[in-house]
């Protein structure tokens, strides 16, 4: 595998993402910021939930085109306009990242932000990948 996850003792236990990925080799793939558009140009779901969802299987669709595959991503940034909400809803935007790309988190970054490129969207993420 090219990517190494660490996550020091010394720090808090990481839930849902890695503390430090380590790139040992591989294709670098830079993903764009995704939102919960469908094919139509149209944010679908109206939670944070549904759009989170719908903007990994966006993501990962995206990554795929590129010859990548959920283990493969090593840094994600999530944009929210409620990291409140995001919060509260945590443990099912868990299950969901789990039944989509698995048990391994890349590093993350969660950012509050007072709004996206398209209204409707609550969340959009974008993410950069080490294709061995």
């Amino acid at each position: 595998m090219s990517l190494q996850r660490i996550n020091p003792e010394s720090l808090a236990p990481p839930i849902g993402f890695s503390h430090a990925v380590v790139v040992q080799s591989g294709s670098i793939v830079l993903l764009a910021g995704q939102t919960a558009l469908d094919g139509t140009g149209t944010i679908v779901g109206r939670t944070i939930v549904e759009q989170f969802e719908k903007v990994m299987t966006n993501l990962l669709t995206a990554l795929q085109a590129a010859g990548g595959e959920p283990q493969h991503l090593a840094k994600l940034t999530i944009f929210c306009i409620d990291p409140g909400d995001y919060r509260a809803n945590a443990k099912e935007i868990g299950a969901i990242w789990r039944r989509l790309a698995g048990r391994d988190y890349p590093a993350m970054t969660l950012v509050g932000v007072t709004r996206l490129w398209d209204d409707q969207a609550l969340i959009e993420i974008e993410g950069t990948a080490v294709i061995p």
